[in-house]
């Protein structure tokens, strides 16, 4: 069983065929289901996995989709939390490309007041990992009562614990956060992971001096994450090892919709993949062979390539993923 922590967002998605009126200065968005921790639990749940969500749900006319849209996907969300919080709100824009900017409403929103008894309480036992992200897992004051759960499971070994930094720059130097508290509160989760993805977005913001790719994904799994996956667009996926070479896997081509996503149906298909391989416990982790790791790693990239070819958050289900692998 995997279980997520963290955020809900609603994502305004701009609807290019909609009219923007006759001054072309009202666009028309669609409100779509988001965030780093329902994207990862959805994209377990479609590939039928067993997962739990733990997440503030808040209130708002677009709550209630939030929870639906985990629901239909076969996400177990009964040990999340009900708040009088509002829901956070992005608003999207997408590039020619595909990818994707932010503009973000959060302020007082349910997804950043954990405490530790929350947590405590809604921890599943059982529960053979956990996948924590993205702004709740550094903005205060929830942060702390997210790492502290992750520090426990990291020292009774009880499950693996993932994590995405995933960085939004406009909250992680503003919304009360400084970039050196958001720093320090990474290295504390970094700190206990067992594996960790990260993109060469995310790293040109935490270390602007980096510019080799390699030398930087090797040195993150050296600091302790059985492995790190480096994401660097549509360019080769680095897998970094404490003590092995480097792999590399080069993502499918596919027609791009948007990229909103794509990072944490990569997240979900790795865990899961690794997860029904029988790697449950940090040594199973360090044991495990190569050509099992691609092979995991080959199936995440395709299912992040498949929510790519999708406008917004959308996921592949396990039916999809099989016919896609040909």
């Amino acid at each position: 069983m995997l279980t997520v922590l963290g955020e809900l967002v609603v994502d305004l998605i701009p609807d290019p065929s909609g009219d923007a009126g006759a001054e072309g200065t009202a666009p028309r968005f669609v409100a779509r289901p988001g965030g780093n921790a329902l994207n990862v639990a959805v994209a377990a749940g479609r590939l039928g996995h067993p997962v739990h969500l733990l997440a503030r749900f808040g209130t708002g006319p677009l709550a209630g989709n939030l929870r639906r849209h985990a629901e239909l996907s076969g996400v177990d969300v009964g040990r999340s939390v009900q708040s009088a919080d509002p829901v956070s709100l992005a608003v999207v824009g997408l590039a020619a490309d595909g990818s994707a900017d932010y503009g973000f409403h959060v302020l007082g929103a349910a997804d950043w007041q954990w405490t530790d008894a929350e947590v405590a309480q809604a921890w599943p036992q059982g529960s053979q990992a956990l996948h924590v992200g993205s702004i709740s897992s550094w903005t205060a004051p929830g942060c702390g009562a997210i790492a502290g759960l992750a520090e426990r499971l990291h020292a009774d070994g009880s499950a693996l614990v993932s994590v995405d930094p995933n960085i939004r720059v406009s909250l992680a130097e503003g919304f009360g956060n400084t970039a050196d508290d958001v720093r320090a509160r990474l290295d504390r989760l970094l700190a206990v992971a067992d594996v960790v993805k990260v993109s060469a977005e995310d790293l040109a913001w935490l270390e602007p001096a980096t510019t080799d790719l390699d030398e930087a994904a090797q040195r993150w799994a050296d600091r302790g994450p059985g492995v790190v996956l480096l994401t660097d667009g549509g360019a080769p996926l680095r897998v970094a090892r404490p003590g092995r070479p480097l792999l590399r896997h080069t993502p499918p081509t596919v027609t791009v919709a948007d990229t909103v996503g794509a990072g944490d149906s990569l997240a979900a298909g790795f865990l899961t993949g690794l997860l029904e391989a029988g790697v449950t416990t940090r040594a199973a982790l360090d044991a495990v062979e190569d050509d099992v790791l691609a092979r995991v790693v080959a199936d995440a990239s395709l299912v992040a390539a498949l929510c790519c070819t999708k406008v917004g958050a959308d996921p592949p289900t396990r039916d999809e993923l099989a016919a896609a692998r040909g």
